[in-house]
């Protein structure tokens, strides 16, 4: 079973399954986020939707290098949840199935080339406040105490 966030179905609302994936880019004391400025001023994990034929992984490194500019290494897979919400850049109901990466930021190749974004770096703390949405800031709060457990960080 899949931890469901944010709101129930609405009763009646057809949603389509959409299947993503998003990253936790830890850096030292920081994490890389990106800010959606449409439809309205959001942070966000680095992600979306996987292509028809894509890969998770290859899915994953294009999202990245289009929501911050940034490659990665060292991915290795976290979890996973769903949300049922509305999509408006799509005008689409979607049940989303998010799964969730940890990385490493390595290079920064340039801008974000996804219109509307901007890459930004933030307190990991501050994340689990300010991510748009509940699913990406339990996942990075999971990160951190997995991270605190380890003995890497020092928070």
């Amino acid at each position: 079973m899949i931890r469901r966030f944010g709101d129930s179905p609405k009763p009646g609302q057809a949603y389509r399954r959409r299947a993503g994936v998003y990253a936790i880019l830890l850096d030292g004391d920081a994490i890389l986020t990106t800010l959606q400025a449409e439809p309205w001023p959001e942070y966000q994990l680095p992600g979306g939707g996987i292509d028809a034929g894509e890969q998770p992984i290859a899915a994953l490194h294009r999202e990245v290098m289009e929501e911050t500019g940034w490659h990665i290494t060292n991915v290795r897979r976290l979890g996973a949840f769903r949300r049922f919400t509305y999509m408006p850049e799509y005008d689409l109901w979607a049940e989303k199935l998010c799964s969730v990466y940890l990385a490493k930021p390595v290079l920064q190749i340039g801008p974000p080339t996804e219109p509307g974004h901007q890459a930004i770096w933030m307190d990991p703390l501050d994340a689990v406040t300010l991510l748009g949405n509940p699913g990406d800031r339990a996942m990075v709060a999971g990160a951190l105490q997995l991270r605190r457990r380890q003995g890497g960080g020092s928070r």
